[in-house]
């Protein structure tokens, strides 16, 4: 099953069109669905204003966390998993056309950035893709935005953070992860420290916070929050919250909404 379209031209090739870089818009209205694995000669940015949206590549399972997007250099090949009701912008560049890392990241998106990717898929549907001066805007505003912390790129890793992307109220203790990828526990916690620079705990703080940062986007109580991530009381997941980022989860939320603060890329 494919993303739904809204779009006159659902079978748009953005490899087609000649302009420096283009953005479209997709809506999903389906329960999680997830684009067959493909690649284009263009890069690719994931960005979502909506919803929950990982990508899957050779080497790793990288999320969208909120107020950033996710860099797919060109020929790279990938599926795109949404959420139902997730609304997803992809921007295409071709190749060149920004100095723009060579590898798969996770880039910042400022709210400059981000009102300019809505303008340009906005521009799209009238003028199917043609240069103007919102891309040549987007595209020297693209290498400003921070890089955020890259994925594992170790199978066995990715294996615990897709399961854990599946479901973040997993409790499962890190000897019980090792005994699932026939490692010891001293083993895992090396090799997580030594892919990521995090512990086994940090690295799944980063998971939770990151989910905890879109559901509260898109509306989600704290409460509701608390209880997808498997917290035992509302209060541990404020305290954890507060502790990682400083701040309470409505305060942080604010300050983002306002265009400050920072967020978090998975490790995974």
């Amino acid at each position: 099953m494919g993303f739904q379209l809204r779009y006159p031209w659902p079978d748009l090739d953005p490899d087609d069109v000649a302009a420096a870089a283009i953005a479209v818009r997709l809506d999903v209205t389906e329960n999680k669905v997830e684009a067959a694995e493909h690649a284009h000669r263009k890069g690719q940015l994931v960005f979502a204003l909506g919803g929950g949206v990982m990508c899957r590549v050779p080497n790793g399972l990288w999320m969208v966390p909120p107020h950033c997007g996710v860099w797919l250099p060109g020929g790279t090949r990938h599926a795109n998993i949404a959420t139902a009701n997730a609304r997803i912008f992809f921007v295409f560049i071709e190749p060149g056309a920004a100095d723009l890392p060579d590898r798969c990241c996770t880039l910042s998106i400022s709210p400059l950035l981000r009102e300019l990717i809505i303008a340009l898929s906005d521009r799209m549907q009238q003028d199917h893709g043609t240069e103007t001066l919102v891309a040549q805007l987007l595209l020297s505003e693209l290498p400003r935005m921070p890089l955020q912390q890259p994925s594992a790129d170790e199978p066995r890793l990715r294996r615990i953070a897709a399961a854990l992307a599946d479901d973040p109220a997993d409790r499962r203790t890190m000897a019980e992860w090792a005994e699932r990828v026939a490692l010891s526990e001293s083993s895992l916690a090396r090799l997580i420290l030594r892919e990521t620079g995090l512990t086994f705990g940090r690295w799944r703080q980063q998971l939770h916070l990151i989910v905890a940062l879109r559901e509260l986007s898109a509306g989600a109580s704290v409460q509701q929050v608390s209880s997808e991530l498997g917290y035992e009381s509302v209060t541990a997941f404020i305290t954890m919250f507060r502790k990682a980022l400083g701040k309470p989860p409505a305060k942080y939320l604010s300050d983002i909404m306002q265009g400050g603060g920072s967020a978090f890329a998975a490790g995974g």
